[in-house]
């Protein structure tokens, strides 16, 4: 699929500055590659998954702008939010997460911290990033 075949409105890319590419690379690969995301470049500042036509860019930030860091309550971003294969997977996946030692957000609600509709898991990436997982019959 080339872009020109993409849905109109259908993201195409989004790109990240990273506080410290490697330790994000390690986090994000086995996220997204757990989604079905494959990497797609490579150079020495960066790298990116691709998922049909869409992609995800990181990109090592310049010591020169590394503070204020990134707060996800600030103007900006505020969370990815992904489509996980079925309520199994967001179990595999946040079992997955734990046993790398990453916390799980809301976890006296987990798995339904967006509601009794909304099965997923939330935690967040190096640089506190928040990213969803969502069961595909969320609501």
């Amino acid at each position: 699929m080339t872009s020109s075949d993409a849905t109109p409105g259908l993201l195409h890319h989004v790109e990240l500055y990273v506080s410290h590419l490697e330790r994000s690379r390690r986090f994000w690969q086995f996220l997204l590659e757990n989604l079905g995301y494959y990497v797609f470049q490579e150079w020495a500042s960066g790298f990116s998954f691709k998922l049909g036509p869409t992609y995800v860019v990181f990109v090592q930030t310049e010591e020169a702008h590394q503070l204020p860091p990134y707060h996800r309550k600030q103007t900006g971003l505020n969370h990815f939010a992904f489509h996980a294969r079925s309520r199994a997977h967001v179990d595999e996946l946040t079992t997955a997460l734990q046993e790398r030692g990453v916390p799980i957000l809301y976890a006296d609600r987990h798995p339904f911290a967006g509601g009794d509709a909304h099965y997923a898991v939330y935690f967040e990436d190096p640089d506190r990033i928040k990213v969803e997982v969502v069961a595909p019959d969320a609501s």
